[in-house]
């Protein structure tokens, strides 16, 4: 079995703060592994450790069998929070070519086929001209993964790449990953019970530790060992589902207040996915 991923012992700091601790597991090639936890509890520092971006503290870390800063050119990664600048005056397409940038010089004569692919594959290509701000949510975090498909990558690293949008769209965000997990191993970060029913075939728990599990499904004692007594939400279809029991004292708050009816989740979608 090829191995992907594979930390051991890895513990990461901010100053005086344990981000991340002793943290040991393997990810083999061609998982959909899904990172699940509490806000906070180091799974976008997680990615960023694979990425090169930050170096572990303690520990050893290989990514496709190398150093991450030597296997970064061999990663895909999608940022979260793509709502931002969305009025930059740039086109799908130039959006989509600067995932070439790096490629090395004698593939340069394959980035207007490599731009037309990725956003085939996204469904995109129809789009290729018009400008980021005149896109939905949706489509723009398509854009995005487009970006970094067109840069020919061993693996795909997304943070949530859902988030604020609604359950129609986040539906399709999942068959498009399902289907590009066929040719290449992806970890995503997600707070979306659905990403896990849809998508994974792994699911690690984060929160300082993690807790690795390599099967496509949530367990209580996973959620128990990785947010604790603590009550957690997950989302599930735009709708927050409730994972564990209430503290004691939250469950006095709900017994007096039992005439209240639950949160609805966000409702918010985006004109198009």
């Amino acid at each position: 079995m090829t191995i992907d991923i594979a930390l051991r012992g890895v513990s990461f700091s901010f100053g005086k703060r344990t981000v991340l601790s002793e943290v040991s597991f393997s990810v083999p090639s061609g998982e959909f592994l899904v990172l699940l936890g509490p806000n906070g509890g180091g799974k976008s520092t997680l990615l960023r450790l694979i990425l090169g971006l930050l170096t572990p503290s303690r520990g050893t870390l290989s990514v496709l069998g190398m150093p991450p800063a030597q296997a970064v050119s061999r990663l895909g990664y999608v940022p979260q929070d793509v709502g931002r600048h969305g009025d930059f005056p740039v086109t799908v397409r130039d959006v989509v070519l600067m995932g070439r940038r790096g490629i090395r010089p004698e593939a340069a004569s394959q980035d207007a086929s490599r731009v037309e692919m990725a956003l085939e594959q996204v469904d995109l290509w129809a789009a290729r001209d018009l400008r980021m701000g005149d896109l939905s949510h949706g489509q723009r975090q398509r854009t995005l993964i487009a970006r970094a498909l067109c840069s020919e990558p061993a693996m795909l690293l997304l943070d949530e790449p859902t988030a604020s949008v609604d359950a129609a769209i986040q539906e399709r965000l999942y068959k498009l990953l399902k289907k590009i997990n066929d040719t290449m191993t992806i970890v995503m970060v997600s707070h979306d019970i659905m990403a896990v029913t849809s998508c994974a075939t792994a699911v690690a728990c984060v929160n300082e530790q993690v807790f690795y599990h390599p099967r496509g499904e949530i367990l209580p004692e996973m959620i128990q060992r990785a947010y604790g007594s603590c009550p957690v939400e997950l989302v599930a279809h735009g709708v927050p589902h409730r994972v564990l029991a209430p503290h004691r004292a939250e469950e006095e708050t709900v017994g007096r207040n039992s005439h209240e009816t639950p949160r609805r989740g966000p409702s918010g979608g985006d004109g198009g996915a």
